[in-house]
């Protein structure tokens, strides 16, 4: 089992624009290995999420794992969840707009649009294929970590750069 810490690409480079190839055998080793990585890099980076193309591989996995942490003090606590290959679908036509960071755009927060409610294909790290429903913060999770894959980054989504703000000013202003 990996346990190495990956460095995280940062916005400007051109690997986060890129759009991810399918994984066509997520039990080989060293996808199982790339899956340990990300999770420990988000851990210590404090994410509840992280993309593969983050860490400069173009591959279609993403690793949801909500937990409370100093970026997302309120967030549900769940166990990381690898998702290969995924794919979502609208659950009704709800779009919410909240806060969005990105490990890979530090110390910026954006204010997105993003569906509320999904359904989600993907395989799992054992590579059995898995559906689930999903809303509210995970939802948004799941969209934000998809779109890396596609190559955008979540300052593509916000309706202007009005709803920027620092990381510092979003915590002093925002944050109860």
């Amino acid at each position: 089992m990996s346990d190495m810490q990956r460095e995280i690409l940062q916005l400007g480079n051109p690997k986060l624009r890129q759009i991810a190839r399918p994984i066509e055998n997520p039990t080989h080793p060293n996808i199982q290995s790339l899956i340990d990585d990300l999770i420990r890099t988000m851990e210590q980076s404090n994410g509840v999420g992280i993309a593969a193309p983050q860490v400069g591989v173009d591959l279609q996995l993403v690793i949801v794992a909500s937990r409370p942490t100093l970026r997302y003090p309120h967030a549900p606590q769940m166990a990381p969840m690898a998702m290969i290959n995924p794919r979502f679908m609208p659950i009704g036509e709800e779009k919410v707009k909240d806060w969005e960071g990105c490990l890979s755009v530090p110390g910026i927060r954006g204010l997105v649009p993003r569906l509320n409610a999904i359904s989600v294909e993907y395989q799992d790290r054992n590579g059995q294929p898995q559906q689930g429903a999903f809303q509210d913060f995970v939802a948004r999770i799941i969209q934000h970590e998809c779109d890396h894959l596609q190559g955008y980054i979540f300052v593509d989504r916000v309706e202007t750069t009005r709803e920027l703000i620092t990381e510092n000013e979003y915590h002093k202003r925002l944050v109860p």
